[in-house]
């Protein structure tokens, strides 16, 4: 019988792989993702870093406004690295079971565009979601609202 899981300390790095649907792993070769960890969102040193195969995001914690769950997608339009029209946001997709966006305070350079939202697909919505409120950036998940 084992305890309670210990939560890792604030400064310890923390990774969020992005899901990737069995389906759509032919498509998302394109974009450079493959089974090898190049496709996660890290959170070390007081930095957000999400990786999307070739393409990456990277900005400070204190540019993160707020964040909040989305999904289930269509598994089309979730695919890949997407941008919505005409908002200035960003998706890094690897399945359609739902996203987490993150909501800048200024904009952040990713795949040579400057973003206000970034969505990423991880695995633990809920997971990414709590340690960014453990790190005093307000969320909620809009799929329970």
């Amino acid at each position: 019988m084992t305890g309670p899981t210990a939560t890792p300390p604030l400064d310890a790095p923390v990774e969020f792989p992005i899901r990737i649907q069995a389906n759509l792993k032919p498509i998302l070769l394109l974009f450079g993702v493959h089974d090898d960890g190049r496709a996660m969102v890290r959170i070390a040193d007081g930095q957000f870093i999400a990786t999307f195969g070739r393409f990456g995001a990277r900005t400070s914690l204190a540019n993160i406004e707020s964040w909040d769950i989305t999904g289930p997608y269509n598994s089309l339009r979730a695919v890949g690295v997407r941008r919505s029209i005409p908002k200035p946001d960003l998706s890094f997709g690897g399945s359609a079971h739902g996203g987490l966006r993150v909501h800048f305070r200024e904009r952040v350079r990713a795949a040579r565009l400057m973003n206000t939202e970034l969505y990423v697909t991880v695995d633990d919505l809920e997971g990414l979601g709590a340690a960014l409120t453990a790190r005093g950036i307000p969320g909620q998940d809009l799929r329970r609202t």
